[in-house]
């Protein structure tokens, strides 16, 4: 994180956070955060000695892989249904800012997915959750100022104190998404790279993708 101390609000949102990830048996566990770049690499041993974190859509891909659902899925608000109607994940942290019921309202007509627990952040919070870690000079950097919701991801983790968090699916190299066949470019590149290389340093990241390894100077992860 940034040398400037906490805001009271942040301080608040953390609580809350560890206290939801608490809950559900994953602060104090490592995470793999499975991304959408196509054909992720994920070694069975990381699979069987870390919680999986599905990013958005990314769970499709692991339902098509034939393993289990996600310990959590990390989805912004705006992010289609369509693509993955019938998500099935233990938790969701969900970045949305509207009332709580409004939320369940939403989950409960999605009828084909299956969600266990909701735990909901602000966007405005993921935010500043980002900025405490990567500096506010984020803001400046490439056409949103604001990194992907995998990237996000990570800083949460670490935000909150999970001993390790290994990427897994995240590459600049390889267009696309693993569980659609548009090839959509995906955005925040500038973004993504200014936050790892922020955070490469820090000893509870690593990554499974070699050629992330290689590119950015991120620890490999070994069994």
């Amino acid at each position: 994180m940034t040398d400037a101390p906490l805001t009271a609000r942040l301080l608040q949102v953390r609580e809350a956070q560890r206290e939801a990830m608490g809950r559900l048996g994953l602060l104090h566990r490592p995470w793999v955060l499975l991304g959408g770049a196509p054909e992720p690499t994920m070694p069975a041993d990381l699979l069987a000695s870390h919680a999986r974190i599905d990013i958005n859509n990314s769970g499709l891909a692991a339902k098509q892989r034939g393993w289990d659902p996600a310990d959590l899925t990390v989805r912004r608000p705006v992010e289609s249904w369509k693509v993955f109607p019938d998500l099935e994940t233990k938790a969701l942290l969900w970045y949305n800012a509207r009332p709580r019921w409004r939320q369940r309202w939403k989950l409960i007509r999605q009828r084909r997915a299956k969600i266990g627990a909701l735990v909901s952040l602000d966007p405005d919070d993921r935010e500043a959750i980002n900025q405490a870690l990567l500096g506010p000079e984020i803001l400046t950097v490439g056409e949103l100022g604001k990194p992907s919701t995998g990237i996000a991801a990570l800083c949460y983790g670490l935000f909150l104190g999970v001993p390790e968090i290994v990427l897994s699916g995240f590459s600049f190299s390889r267009a696309g998404h693993s569980y659609d066949t548009l090839a959509r470019p995906r955005l925040q590149i500038a973004e993504d790279r200014y936050a790892l290389t922020r955070l490469r340093e820090d000893k509870r990241v690593a990554t499974s993708e070699p050629e992330l390894a290689e590119d950015l100077g991120l620890r490999l992860w070994k069994p």
